[in-house]
């Protein structure tokens, strides 16, 4: 920056050998030295390396201007913000000039009277790739003035012009992105009108707003980002539009559970106190993963909206403030997320998802219960044998003292906010529930974990009932439940 600061007129910008390029062309050709150079270009972005990223750079090496199209929570905007890295550093522009003009290519009338009056002694400034970015979301109220422009009066009266002056001219934001990204998010939401105004600016350069017709040779990279479902129901990308926009390339969600175990951990907002204080166990960031994953493939969800990587993000940092609570409730100084703190994540997940009409009708804390239930149990099953099947060999059920603990009578509630003693101290109280853990070769430090996945589970597998108190979890035998509702029947 510090030659770029001696450089402030035409004349000094011509002497130092700058040459000027069109923005795509910057892009590629930054491209191919980050390539050649084996850099990450699309840094935070993962489970995209072999589909969406190879695609977006086949896109700007063709200087295409491109469309995202994927369900909700894909990375999409995010991807957009970081083509920004893919640009010059700095650029010269007219000082003063408000499209950001080439001070060896202006295209603007203004540009180029400044350049006729002055000369090489024409001031120029220094412009920083983030102040290259433009995005806009689209909205139905969205008009042709927002992003195109429109005749100001106010202009035409200050300076004594008549409205046929194209001086008079109060540009839009597109303009205004001249050598810029310029990135319109949810494009069906824009309405088909303004959709068209941006047919010659895509295709030929031409502007034309309230009978001016202006050959402005624009230099923008286009970026628009649609959602499916968007495409079919809310709104549409005009056939023609479409058309002009080069590529469009299709983002997804992640198809591995450790690579969405990545991206949550990388985008939730925990805190250094709360990584230090609460110990989040890998196989139950596993278990959350797990819900969204399920969701997905849920048939009371609408699968046409899909399901935002957010709701793992919310929930992870919902069930970490979980177990932090219940620790500042109880005065301890440390504790671990346990299987139950997965009940504080539901307001994450109903706010999530969309259901159909099966799923209105479970209502969404129910749907939310049963994610998180069909999680457990595929967990449950990944460790413990199933109960419903023997295995060969096997002459025990090794679940038979735990059923026998439950069907004499036992209850066993596990509080909410249970202090870390109170809930050892709780599972402790299940009869074969350690001799079951002694089979498993796990880690000595995770053996309260799975004591609880084993209660948790059996619940699921209506081995054993659940029941959802005010403050707790109670689990007891079936049977028992079922009698005590009998005798609670009047005949």
């Amino acid at each position: 920056m510090t030659i770029l600061n001696e450089i402030k007129t035409l004349g000094e910008l011509k002497k130092s050998g700058y040459s000027s390029k069109s923005l795509k062309t910057e892009l590629r050709d930054n491209l191919i030295e980050s390539i050649k150079q084996k850099k990450e270009i699309f840094k935070g972005i993962k489970g995209f390396e072999n589909t969406v990223i190879p695609d977006i750079e086949r896109a700007i090496l063709s200087k295409h201007n491109i469309l995202l199209l994927g369900l909700r929570g894909q990375a999409k905007t995010k991807i957009a913000r970081l083509l920004v890295h893919l640009m010059d550093e700095y650029i010269p522009v007219i000082k003063g000039n408000e499209l950001n003009d080439d001070p060896l290519n202006p295209i603007t009338r203004q540009g180029k009277l400044e350049i006729s009056m002055h000369g090489d002694s024409t001031e120029i400034e220094w412009l920083h790739r983030n102040e290259r970015y433009v995005e806009k979301l689209a909205t139905p109220d969205v008009s042709v003035a927002d992003l195109i422009g429109d005749v100001d009066p106010i202009k035409a009266a200050a300076l004594k012009l008549p409205y046929s002056d194209e001086r008079v001219i109060h540009f839009g934001l597109v303009p205004r992105s001249h050598r810029s990204i310029f990135v319109i998010n949810e494009l069906p939401d824009l309405q088909a009108r303004i959709q068209v105004s941006l047919f010659n600016i895509l295709q030929e350069g031409d502007l034309q707003i309230r009978g001016f017709k202006l050959r402005l040779p624009l230099d923008i990279q286009f970026v628009f980002t649609a959602n499916p479902e968007d495409y079919t129901n809310r709104g549409s990308i005009i056939t023609p539009l479409k058309d002009r926009i080069e590529s469009q390339i299709l983002t997804h969600y992640p198809k591995e559970i450790e690579t969405a175990m990545e991206i949550t951990a990388q985008e939730a907002g925990i805190s250094e106190i709360q990584k230090e204080n609460i110990i989040f166990p890998d196989l139950l960031k596993e278990m959350l993963e797990m819900v969204s994953f399920n969701a997905r493939e849920s048939e009371f969800i609408d699968e046409k909206s899909g399901v935002s990587a957010r709701l793992s993000i919310t929930a992870y940092e919902m069930i970490v403030s979980t177990a932090e609570r219940r620790m500042l409730i109880n005065g301890e100084s440390k504790t671990q997320v346990r299987i139950s703190d997965f009940w504080g994540i539901i307001p994450s997940i109903t706010g999530k998802v969309e259901l159909v009409y099966e799923g209105e009708q479970e209502g969404p804390h129910s749907v939310a219960l049963q994610l998180i239930g069909q999680s457990v149990k595929e967990i449950f099953q990944d460790y413990f044998p199933n109960p419903e099947k023997k295995t060969k060999g096997e002459e025990k059920d090794p679940y038979g003292v735990i059923k026998e603990w439950f069907g004499g009578g036992n209850r066993l509630e596990i509080l909410n906010d249970a202090s870390n003693a109170e809930f050892e101290a709780t599972l402790d109280q299940v009869a074969g529930l350690n001799k079951l853990i002694d089979s498993l070769e796990i880690d000595k430090d995770d053996r309260l974990m799975f004591k609880e996945l084993a209660i948790h589970g059996l619940a699921e597998l209506e081995v054993i009932s659940k029941d959802y108190l005010d403050k707790s979890m109670e689990f007891n035998d079936p049977l028992s439940e079922m009698f005590d509702d009998l005798d609670g029947d009047d005949f």
